[in-house]
C-alpha cells in the first residue's frame, strides 16, 4: 500500500513539473508514427483465391498499409499528416495504386478547443473539405501502466462504432440476399496508451480526449505507435487549417465513397470478377 502510494506521489509529481514546461505560448511538438494495418482478404473474396494471388494483392496494398504520419500540436490545436516518401521505381501500383490512395485519409486539423475537425480529402480525382466536430470518445481509465522508451505510459479504452469494411472497398462475391445481410457498421474496442509526461489531449487521426499525448493505439486491424518525439523544435512548423475542396460533414462524405464503392464494386462483379483464379 505504502509502495503503491509513493508511486501515485511520483506519477504526479511528474505530471505536475511537465505541466508547468508545457504552459509556455509557444509550445510546440511532433510526433512520429508507426502505422500498421493488417489486410482482411474476405473483402477480396479470400477463399477463392490461391495463396499466390493473396500475397500479390498484400504486396500491392502494403504501400496503403505500412504508413508514416507526422503530428504537429500544441496546447489546443494539432495537424496530423503523412508523411512524404519518395516511391520506389514501380511501386506505385499503376491504376490499382491510384485506386487504393483514394480510401487513404488526408491532411488532418483538431482543435480541441473550438471542438473542430478538418481533413482535406482526394476521392477519385475530387477534392473534398471534410468539417464537422471532433468526435465524442468516452474513455474508460483502466488503471494499468507501461513505459513506452522514456514515457510512462496509461491505458485507456473506449468502443467505437466503424466501417464493417475498415476502409477497403470490399470486391467479395456473393448473392444478393448474403450482400444485403452483410452488416455496414460494427463496433470495436480501442485501447489507448497515453503519457501524462506531454500533458495535451492530442493523438494520432481523429482520437483525442485523454490527460496526456496518446503513444500508442490499437483499433481492430490497425496499429499505430509512436516512433519519436521532438518537443519544442529550434524551427517551429505553423499548424496549417486545411480550406481546400468542396465542405462536406463526415456523414456526407461517407455517402458519396459508400455510393462510388457500390459503383466499382457491381463494375468488378459484371466484369473481370466473375472469373476464379
Amino acid at each position: 500500500m505504502k509502495l503503491h502510494f509513493v508511486k501515485i506521489s511520483v506519477i504526479c509529481l511528474v505530471f505536475f513539473a511537465s505541466a508547468v514546461s508545457f504552459a509556455q505560448k509557444d509550445f510546440q511538438g511532433k510526433a512520429y508514427y508507426e502505422s500498421k494495418t493488417t489486410l482482411d482478404m474476405s473483402n477480396f473474396g479470400g477463399g477463392d483465391m490461391s495463396e499466390e494471388r493473396k500475397k500479390e494483392i498484400a504486396q500491392r496494398m502494403k504501400s496503403m498499409l505500412e504508413k508514416t504520419f507526422v503530428l504537429t500540436f500544441n496546447q489546443s490545436e494539432s495537424f496530423y499528416k503523412e508523411e512524404e516518401k519518395l516511391e520506389a521505381p514501380g511501386g506505385g501500383g499503376g491504376r490499382w495504386g491510384a485506386m487504393m490512395s483514394s480510401f487513404t485519409g488526408g491532411p488532418q486539423y483538431k482543435n480541441v478547443k473550438n471542438q473542430l475537425l478538418l481533413q482535406e480529402q482526394e476521392f477519385f480525382g475530387k477534392k473534398f473539405l471534410i468539417k464537422d466536430s471532433l468526435p465524442k470518445l468516452n474513455w474508460k481509465m483502466e488503471g494499468e501502466m507501461k513505459q513506452i522508451g522514456q514515457y510512462t505510459c496509461f491505458k485507456a479504452t473506449v468502443i467505437k462504432t466503424v466501417d464493417a469494411s475498415g476502409g477497403v472497398p470490399s470486391f467479395r462475391r456473393s448473392s444478393s440476399n448474403e450482400e444485403d445481410e452483410t452488416p455496414k457498421t460494427k463496433e470495436i474496442e480501442v485501447v489507448a496508451w497515453y503519457t501524462m509526461q506531454i500533458p495535451v489531449n492530442q493523438g494520432p487521426d481523429d482520437y483525442w480526449g485523454l490527460p496526456g499525448l496518446i503513444l500508442e493505439l490499437n483499433a481492430d486491424r490497425t496499429t499505430i505507435l509512436c516512433s519519436k518525439i521532438i518537443l519544442n523544435p529550434e524551427e517551429k512548423d505553423v499548424i496549417k487549417v486545411p480550406s481546400k475542396g468542396k465542405e462536406v460533414t463526415k456523414k456526407e462524405y461517407e455517402e458519396i465513397v459508400k455510393k462510388k464503392t457500390e459503383e466499382m464494386r457491381q463494375n468488378f462483379r459484371g466484369g473481370q470478377g466473375g472469373g476464379r483464379r
